[in-house]
C-alpha cells in the first residue's frame, strides 16, 4: 500500500439527528412529509415492494437508493415513526443482502457458477448504485448507531478495492467518483483502516479529471453532444470533487480548482437562481434555458460539502441563493408535483418543443415529467440542508453554516452538551437569536458565518454589541459561555440588482431572488389517485420593463412561505409593458436590449415575490429608461 493520507476538513457534519428543524422550515419538511416524499411508495412503482432493493426483480439501479437518501434523513429530522418504518424496510434488505465476498445489492444475485459468468456480469456493473446506497448508510449510521453498518461498508470497502482494479469506475461512476470518496473517507474516519486511503486514491485516479476541467474550464458554450463532462448533474455532484482530491493530495491545484470551477460555471451557464443552465447539458446564460431538479440537489449537497471541507463561507451563500430559491420553485407548493426543468423566465408549463435536450413534457408539473431520476432524488434537498445548518470546527466549537430555524443538540469542548435554539424567520427577516443552554459553562468557539451580501452586520451578546471581523465569511467569537447566553445577530437586507445579458437585471434581497408572478391556471392533464400530471398557464401579462425602486412590503410567514399568495416579503416596483418582448420558441425571448413600451402603456404598479413563490414568473427583466 502506498504512504497516503487524509488532511482534515475545516469543519465536521454533525450526526444527523443533532440538528432538528423549526419553524417555518419544519413546516416546509411537514409538508414535504405528506406529499411525495412520504407516499411515493404507494403511488410510484419505481420504489414500490417490486423494487429490486427491497428484493423484487423490479427497478434495481439507481431510484431505490435516490429515494432513500432523502428518505432517511427526513424520517429522523421529524421523528416519524411512519417514516421510519419504510426506510428500515430498504435498511434491513440491503444490510442482509451482503455476500460472502462483501458485495451487496440486487445486482449481485445473478447466477454466477464460473469465471466467465463473473466477468459477464462485473463488465455491465456500474457501482454508482451502491455509491448512492453508502450514502444512505452513513446518515443511517449516525442517527441509529446501528452497530452492523461499520462492519458491512468495511468488508464492502475490502470487496471493492480489489474488484475496482479489475472492473474499473466507467460511466456514471466513473464522473461521479467524488460521492463514493465521501463514504471512503467517512468510515476512514471512524477506523482509521488504511486500506481505505490506498481505495480513496485508486477512486480518485479513475474519477474524471474534474480538477484539470475547471481549472481551464473547456465548456463555455451551449452544449450539442452528449458527454459525461457536460451532464449538468454530474457537474453539479463534481462542483465538490477538487476538494476531496485536496484532502488526499494536499495540492493547491485541487482546492483552487472548486472555486474556478463554480466561478466559470456562473460566467458561461450561470442563471440568476444561484444555479447553473443544464436541460440536459450545460446551456447558456439566456433565462429561459432549463436547469434539472436532480442538479438543483446535487448543486446543494456539493456546495455543503465544500464549506465543511474548505471552511469559506461562501460556499454557504451559493447554497442559501439555491435552496432558498431555485429547490421550492421547481416543486408544487404541497410537494404533490414537481418539473424535471425549470426556467428562470417561465412563462408557460406544456408539452411544447424547446430548443432542450431534453422532451417536451420536461417542464410540466407532475409525477414523473420526462424522466422519472428527479421524482427518485428531489428528497434529499431539504433534509440534507437542515442537517447542514450548523457544523463542528477544528477547535471544537460550532459554526452556523445557515440561520434557518433550528434546535441543535451536541458536545463541544471538553465533551460538555450545548443546545442552541435559533430562532426567527431567516431568510424572510434580517433579524436571528441564538440561546444558548448549558449545565455549566465552557469556553468554546462560535463561528458567525456573515454572507457575502451584507456589509453592515450587528451582533449583540446579551445585549452587548460586539465588534467582530470575519474571516472567510465567518466572524469568530471566543468566550467563555453560561447558561442563557442569547446571540442576537441582525444581517440587514439591501435591495440589490445584478446586471444579466442584454442589461436586463436580476433582484435580489438577501438570499431571496425577486420575480414578478404571473397568475397561474392549472390544467390536470393526467389523473391519478394522489399525484396528477398539470399543465400551467399564464392569465396575466409577463412583458414588463421596470424601473429600478422598491420599496419593501413584509408579511406573515405561513405555513407554506413559498406560495405567490402568502409571500412573506414583496418588493413594490413599477413597469411598463412591452411591445418588442415576444415568446421564442415556446418561452419568454431574450429580454429586449432596448425595450420599447406599447404606445401610452401606463406606469403600472407590480409586487414581485421570492422566486421560489411562483411557479410561472418572470426573474430576468428588461429595465426602463427613465
Amino acid at each position: 500500500m502506498g504512504d497516503f493520507k487524509l488532511i482534515d476538513s475545516k469543519f465536521r457534519s454533525l450526526p444527523l439527528g443533532s440538528i432538528k428543524p423549526e419553524g417555518w422550515l419544519r413546516n416546509q419538511l411537514k409538508i414535504q412529509r405528506d406529499g411525495l416524499t412520504g407516499h411515493l411508495e404507494e403511488h410510484w412503482e419505481d420504489v414500490g415492494p417490486n423494487n429490486g432493493w427491497l428484493g423484487g426483480d423490479g427497478d434495481s439501479w439507481e431510484r431505490g437508493p435516490y429515494y432513500l437518501d432523502g428518505l432517511v434523513p427526513l424520517a429522523y429530522l421529524l421523528e416519524d415513526e411512519q417514516l421510519l418504518q419504510k426506510a428500515k424496510r430498504w435498511i434491513e434488505w440491503t444490510l442482509s443482502s451482503q455476500k460472502e465476498d462483501g458485495s451487496f445489492g440486487p445486482n449481485h444475485f445473478s447466477t454466477i457458477n464460473t469465471e466467465a459468468d463473473f466477468n459477464v456480469h462485473m463488465n455491465k456493473q456500474d457501482w454508482w448504485q451502491d455509491v448512492i446506497m453508502l450514502k444512505v448508510l452513513t446518515q443511517y449510521q449516525e442517527a441509529s448507531n446501528d452497530e452492523r453498518v461499520i462492519p458491512f461498508m468495511t468488508r464492502y470497502f475490502r470487496y471493492l478495492n480489489v474488484a475496482i482494479v479489475r472492473f474499473p469506475l466507467k460511466e456514471w461512476s466513473q464522473a461521479r467518483g467524488a460521492d463514493l470518496l465521501l463514504s471512503i473517507h467517512w468510515l476512514y474516519e471512524k477506523t482509521n483502516d488504511d486500506m481505505l486511503l490506498n481505495l480513496a486514491e485508486t477512486v480518485r485516479t479513475q474519477t474524471i479529471d474534474w480538477t484539470r476541467i475547471f481549472s481551464n474550464f473547456p465548456y463555455k458554450r451551449k452544449q450539442t453532444e452528449w458527454d459525461h463532462r457536460v451532464h449538468v448533474v454530474n457537474v453539479a455532484m463534481a462542483t465538490k470533487a477538487p476538494a476531496l482530491f485536496f484532502r488526499q493530495t494536499g495540492e493547491d491545484r485541487d482546492r483552487d480548482a472548486a472555486y474556478k470551477g463554480i466561478e466559470s460555471l456562473m460566467t458561461y451557464h450561470g442563471q440568476a437562481n444561484g444555479m447553473f443552465s443544464g436541460d440536459e447539458w450545460l446551456s447558456g446564460t439566456h433565462p429561459s434555458q432549463g436547469t434539472e431538479l436532480c442538479a438543483v440537489v446535487e448543486y446543494m449537497f456539493s456546495m455543503e460539502n465544500l464549506v465543511r471541507i474548505l471552511g469559506n463561507g461562501r460556499f454557504a451563500d451559493i447554497l442559501e441563493k439555491v435552496v432558498f430559491n431555485a429547490l421550492p420553485a421547481t416543486i408544487s407548493p404541497a410537494w404533490d408535483a414537481h418539473q424535471y426543468d425549470q426556467q428562470v423566465n417561465q412563462i408557460m408549463c406544456n408539452a411544447a418543443n424547446r430548443p432542450w435536450v431534453n422532451g417536451p413534457d420536461a417542464n410540466t408539473f407532475g409525477l414523473e415529467p420526462h424522466f422519472g431520476c428527479c421524482t427518485a432524488n428531489m428528497h434529499q434537498g431539504w433534509p440534507k440542508f437542515t442537517a447542514s445548518l450548523w457544523m463542528a470546527t477544528e477547535d471544537q466549537g460550532l459554526a452556523a453554516i445557515s440561520y434557518a430555524p433550528c434546535h441543535v443538540k451536541t458536545t463541544v469542548a471538553d465533551g460538555r452538551d450545548v443546545e442552541l435554539l435559533v430562532g426567527g424567520a431567516y431568510p424572510f427577516r434580517e433579524q436571528v437569536s441564538i440561546k444558548i443552554r448549558l449545565s455549566d459553562e465552557a469556553a468554546f468557539p462560535i463561528f458567525l458565518r456573515i454572507p457575502n451580501w451584507c456589509s453592515n452586520q450587528r451582533i449583540k451578546i446579551n445585549g452587548e454589541l460586539l465588534q467582530v471581523n470575519a474571516e472567510d465569511g465567518f466572524a469568530r467569537i471566543n468566550r467563555v459561555w453560561k447558561n442563557n447566553d442569547r446571540i442576537d445577530l441582525v444581517l440587514p437586507m439591501e435591495v440589490r440588482v445584478e446586471e444579466r445579458n442584454n442589461y436586463a437585471i436580476s433582484v435580489t434581497r438577501g438570499p431571496l431572488v425577486f420575480a414578478l408572478p404571473i397568475e397561474e391556471q392549472w390544467i390536470r392533464t393526467q389523473k391519478r389517485e394522489k399525484f396528477h400530471d398539470w399543465e400551467v398557464y399564464p392569465s396575466s401579462p409577463w412583458q414588463y420593463a421596470l424601473e429600478k425602486d422598491f420599496d419593501v412590503q413584509l408579511n406573515g410567514v405561513s405555513y407554506q412561505p413559498f406560495r405567490t399568495e402568502d409571500a412573506p416579503v414583496k418588493l413594490v416596483t413599477k413597469g411598463r409593458l412591452l411591445s418588442n418582448w415576444i415568446m421564442e420558441k415556446n418561452s419568454a425571448g431574450s429580454p429586449p436590449l432596448n425595450p420599447k413600451p406599447y404606445n401610452n402603456a401606463e406606469l403600472k404598479g407590480l409586487e414581485l415575490v421570492p422566486y421560489g413563490c411562483a411557479r410561472l414568473r418572470i426573474g430576468e427583466f428588461p429595465v426602463l429608461d427613465k
